[in-house]
């Protein structure tokens, strides 16, 4: 059982794999067995589906949970307008910008300024449209404060979310789980959460439109390596079963805008669940790297960690890539980055270290975002270096993380 939405009482216990039938319960026998929807739940709870496909989808892209909760989620007054700040997905009301770009570490919240991640999320950077579920939305969060007596819920895609500073505990109605810098974590379109801090931070977000985000195909690699499925973590049930007198707020992000409604109990009041579409973690040191040990750069595909396909085969809407430490052994070759046009855009953000493509200039916390076909590459003195210097075994990016995203929409509305 959860305490206050934030608030983790006892070592977290997570269940492991990607794409699983996982279920899970609070209390004993709180889930039903062998059906769904029996006439009277266990413990007297409702049944609820949450679906994150449509009905008729492929049985292989079919995804869905049942919760099993105190008080039905549609238990809320009507929704209305809510402040956005500076969170916005109205891309097409900001002129084009194909230069490239670079955005310094945004300041974290003074202490005598409260603010939660709701708050403190600004828009950076995205194309398309969430009204046609079509495109993606790249943000930075800083906040200092948790979101008390508040949850969120994307109405219009799936939410990436890559801490850079400071740990976040997110409470959803799954159960709970703690993401710090060097994890990710992944809330799928419609899941309800709320998020405690441990002090100023701040971070990365991207939000896709299409569809979830998957792994990779591993093709000639075979069965094993880069991201591996058993890594993946999914919280466990707990449940919070307060009535809150002074009213909850549930914040929707609706067709790029946002809007609030109250209720008087706690929207992470599900004893129990069962299903295949839930939120997750990843630890990115567990990333199974692969790369040449002959000669040439090869290409960054080869470190996608999750990506999330259009219907164009081999396209994705978003690939979200590390370059996180290994080995660099190749002969003959200029091993930095190359330079390069793309058919996609590619936004990148430091998460720790030095990236070794730029000497000066890029540090923890900044971002950069080079648009389709417009030219990137290391700067002169990462050229020289690489050019002249003796090619040994070496362990490069040490004490380093890097996260890039490649970005099939190429118009790019800045804000």
């Amino acid at each position: 059982m959860a305490g206050k939405a934030g608030e983790a009482k006892a070592p977290l216990k997570y269940l492991a794999g990607f794409g699983n039938e996982f279920q899970s319960e609070a209390l004993p026998n709180s889930l039903p067995e062998g059906q769904n929807t029996p006439q009277k739940c266990p413990y007297g709870l409702y049944a609820e589906q949450l679906s994150g496909s449509s009905f008729t989808s492929p049985r292989s892209k079919n995804v869905r949970t049942w919760f099993y909760r105190i008080r039905p989620a549609v238990l809320h007054e009507p929704f209305s307008h809510a402040e956005a700040g500076n969170f916005t997905s109205n891309w097409s009301a900001h002129p084009a910008n194909p230069n490239q770009l670079r955005w310094a570490p945004f300041p974290l919240p003074s202490k005598d300024h409260r603010v939660d991640f709701i708050e403190g999320l600004s828009s950076l950077c995205g194309a398309g449209d969430p009204c046609t579920r079509n495109g993606i939305g790249i943000y930075m969060y800083c906040c200092n404060t948790n979101m008390e007596s508040m949850c969120f819920y994307n109405s219009d895609g799936d939410f990436l979310i890559v801490p850079q500073q400071g740990m976040l505990t997110i409470t959803t109605e799954f159960g709970v789980m703690e993401v710090g810098p060097g994890e990710i974590c992944v809330i799928q379109h419609g899941m309800r959460f709320s998020v405690a801090v441990d002090g100023a931070s701040r971070g990365y977000v991207l939000e896709v439109y299409d569809g979830h985000f998957q792994l990779p195909d591993l093709g000639p690699i075979g069965a094993n390596g880069l991201a591996n499925p058993r890594d993946f973590l999914t919280p466990t049930a707990a449940f919070n079963s307060e009535i809150i007198s002074g009213g909850f707020v549930v914040i929707s992000k609706f067709q790029g805008q946002l809007f609030s409604a109250k209720q008087f109990h706690s929207p992470f009041d599900v004893v129990a669940w069962h299903g295949n579409y839930v939120p997750y973690k990843y630890d990115m040191a567990k990333f199974n790297v692969i790369n040449s040990v002959s000669f040439d750069h090869v290409d960054p595909s080869i470190f996608t960690v999750l990506t999330c396909p259009s219907q164009t085969p081999g396209v994705a809407i978003a690939d979200f890539v590390i370059f996180p430490p290994r080995w660099s052994v190749q002969e003959n070759t200029f091993r930095p980055p190359y330079y390069h046009r793309n058919c996609m855009s590619e936004f990148m953000g430091l998460i720790k270290g030095t990236y070794e493509a730029k000497s000066g200039g890029f540090t923890p916390g900044c971002a950069q975002l080079h648009s389709m076909m417009t030219p990137h590459g290391p700067d002169a003195k990462c050229f020289d270096k690489a050019s002249n210097g003796e090619l040994l075994p070496e362990k490069i990016a040490v004490g380093t993380l890097v996260s890039v995203v490649g970005i099939l929409h190429g118009k790019t509305g800045l804000l």
